[in-house]
């Protein structure tokens, strides 16, 4: 299977590359980066501290799509529409893990994937995953006996709050329970803002040093507390999950696939 890569002088691009070359499953083909990148021209595998694997780093999109059978993708929201877009065009998959996108973008995102198949999560950790499943269970036997409220933590550099993860997992919580999300999350607390409403979802973001993802949902009452977290401390289960959706993905039918159908699905991936 082809594998292509946007970002691929990035971290993530350099990690979902390294697994991408010594999957046995997987053949790296091509990757992309900006056009300033000093690293256009040069070979892969090279700046890697690789072998030298017959791959030169590119700018160019088209190429990109023509090249692969899957192209791995975490940029921005507009260069992800823009992959979206020519996965439609060639026919060609895409995966997916670009955070910030709003409604608007996702709903456009869904859209293109009715000519060609899309995944897209908002994290793509295995474990991650795992916690979403398991925040819309618990979210629906405990109903609103329990107060909900999600707190996450990154990296000083990140630049959106609260995090892609933290909004998917209050979605979780809110569906578990029946609710609008739209109606119920409370993003921010500042101030006199009045006693907490009864199917609130709150969210707390904290931002220090290198901390690469950490989250925890939170089912508070009035006699216990339930607390359910998951810490990445590696950027590699990112990677991981990408070429396991990027596998899974072959043979499917056109349509918006998340991560959470990926586990879903009965493979020893």
């Amino acid at each position: 299977m082809k594998i292509g890569i946007v970002g691929i002088t990035g971290r993530m691009g350099r990690a979902i590359a390294n697994l991408a070359i010594n999957n046995e499953i997987t053949d790296l083909v091509c990757g992309i980066t900006r056009p300033d990148d000093d690293l256009i021209g040069k070979d892969i595998g090279v700046i890697m501290a690789l072998d030298n694997i017959g791959v030169n780093v590119s700018s160019d999109f088209e190429e990109l799509f023509i090249k692969s059978d899957v192209v791995i993708d975490f940029s921005t929201p507009e260069i992800t529409l823009k992959c979206a877009e020519l996965a439609r065009k060639y026919k060609k998959n895409l995966v997916s893990g670009t955070t910030g996108l709003n409604e608007e973008q996702k709903q456009q995102l869904s859209k293109y994937a009715q000519g060609t198949v899309i995944v897209w999560s908002s994290n793509m950790s295995v474990g991650i995953n795992l916690l979403f499943n398991l925040s819309q269970d618990i979210a629906s036997i405990l109903h609103d006996d329990y107060d909900a409220e999600i707190l996450e933590m990154h990296h000083n550099k990140k630049v959106d709050a609260p995090s892609g993860t933290a909004l998917s997992l209050g979605e979780a919580v809110a569906t578990g329970r029946g609710l609008d999300f739209g109606e119920v999350n409370r993003k921010t607390r500042d101030g006199i803002v009045g006693a907490r409403q009864k199917n609130e979802i709150g969210f707390a973001s904290l931002r220090g040093g290198d901390v690469i993802g950490d989250h925890t949902v939170i089912f508070a009452s009035n006699g216990d507390r339930i607390e359910i977290s998951h810490k990445a401390s590696n950027r590699d289960i990112y990677a991981k999950g990408a070429i396991r959706a990027a596998i899974w993905s072959i043979g499917k039918e056109d349509g918006f696939y998340s991560m959470r159908d990926v586990i879903s699905s009965n493979n020893n991936l």
